[in-house]
């Protein structure tokens, strides 16, 4: 049960980063180029976090 709401916490993050990325089309090159690089690190953390967590919950 917990372990479905980790996963559900991390999914709707991710959705979440998707969703702004679409919402933001007039944005220059750097700007966009500079959100999805943030995008990808804080899915990393949250995929690390998520991890640990699992892993704690054992």
């Amino acid at each position: 049960m917990k372990n479905r709401l980790f996963t559900g916490l991390a999914a709707g993050a991710l959705i979440g980063a998707a969703a702004s990325l679409m919402a933001m089309p007039r944005m220059d090159y750097r700007t966009r180029r500079k959100v999805n690089r943030a995008g990808k690190r804080m899915a990393h953390r949250l995929e690390d976090i998520v991890e640990d967590l699992r892993d704690y919950m054992k």
